[in-house]
């Protein structure tokens, strides 16, 4: 007998929730904002909102199904399987935090602050209503969903991250990085580099960190579209010196192209969407390669 499917609410521990941790009380939150110019009133009615729309969201499950609930910081440690259906409640960075631990689980994104997201992908409002009709349409395969590319790094010791938006390569506190860069299949051309790192991000990241380094570097690249098959990688601020160039500091990886770099330091780190802290840690002499995710995260629209 197949199992009911199991819907996992994602969330994130708001800012009311963290000031109260930091200080102690409301009234020591509130003082603390207060001195600085701020109001408590503005942060606990994002936090009112938002555990308004995790119960809307968590009632418009159906009683057949299971459920459960994830802190992102607990995304780590949390076991997907098969035949979840992932329910993200929050802004849209929380879909790509989860996103590199999902392997073809449906995702539904539900914006809790209309107005201050984006809302690219936190796309439905938390009301009870439209909930149980989306759900509804996802089980019975009704819904249409959209597959959106991801970026892989695969070290070659076989650890491997994956993440939704970029992928940033460089040193540990952003020093400088040094490692030698060279792409697959380019006659073997490869560039020792000292740099701020290397950002190699997607089509749904073109709407964030990627997009800013192509802005300021006036880039003729065009950025891809967040199914397209395709990278886009950019070289931050490369140093030229006797032994370190500046040659290769942008491009796109089409298909199963790939971007192998190997460290010439004490350590790089190699971390997604911003997760600092869930990052694949190399030393000198390690190689890595970066490119096209076959994976795909599933967005409902």
């Amino acid at each position: 007998m197949s199992l009911a499917p199991r819907a996992v609410l994602v969330h994130r521990t708001t800012e009311y929730e963290e000031l109260v941790a930091r200080h102690g009380t409301h009234g020591q939150a509130a003082y603390f904002l207060k001195s600085r110019g701020g109001d408590i009133e503005e942060v606990a009615e994002r936090h009112r909102r938002t555990r308004r729309a995790l119960a809307e969201v968590s009632a418009a499950i159906p009683l057949t199904w299971r459920q459960t609930q994830v802190e992102r910081a607990d995304l780590d440690r949390f076991l997907f399987a098969p035949e979840d259906v992932v329910l993200v409640v929050g802004q849209d960075g929380l879909v790509a935090n989860v996103a590199k631990y999902l392997a073809g689980q449906p995702v539904l994104g539900f914006d809790t602050d209309p107005g201050r997201n984006p809302g690219v992908l936190v796309r439905h409002r938390p009301s009870t209503a439209a909930v149980a009709a989306l759900l509804r349409s996802v089980h019975v395969g009704g819904t249409g969903v959209d597959e959106l590319t991801m970026v892989e790094a695969v070290a070659d010791d076989t650890q491997r991250l994956v993440a939704l938006n970029e992928i940033y390569l460089g040193a540990v506190g952003h020093q400088t990085a040094r490692y030698r860069l060279g792409l697959e299949g380019d006659g073997g051309v490869v560039e020792a580099q000292a740099s701020s790192g290397v950002l190699v991000g997607t089509g749904t990241g073109a709407t964030g960190w990627l997009r800013s380094v192509w802005q300021e570097r006036g880039s003729a690249l065009s950025l891809p579209h967040p199914s397209e098959d395709r990278l886009v990688w950019f070289v931050r601020e490369a140093w030229p010196s006797p032994v370190t160039g500046t040659s290769l500091v942008a491009g796109e990886l089409r298909g199963s192209a790939g971007l192998q770099l190997t460290v010439e330091s004490e350590g790089l780190v190699v971390f997604g969407d911003g997760m600092e802290g869930d990052a694949v840690e190399l030393t000198w002499g390690q190689g890595v390669r970066v490119g096209v995710c076959e994976e795909r995260l599933r967005l409902v629209g």
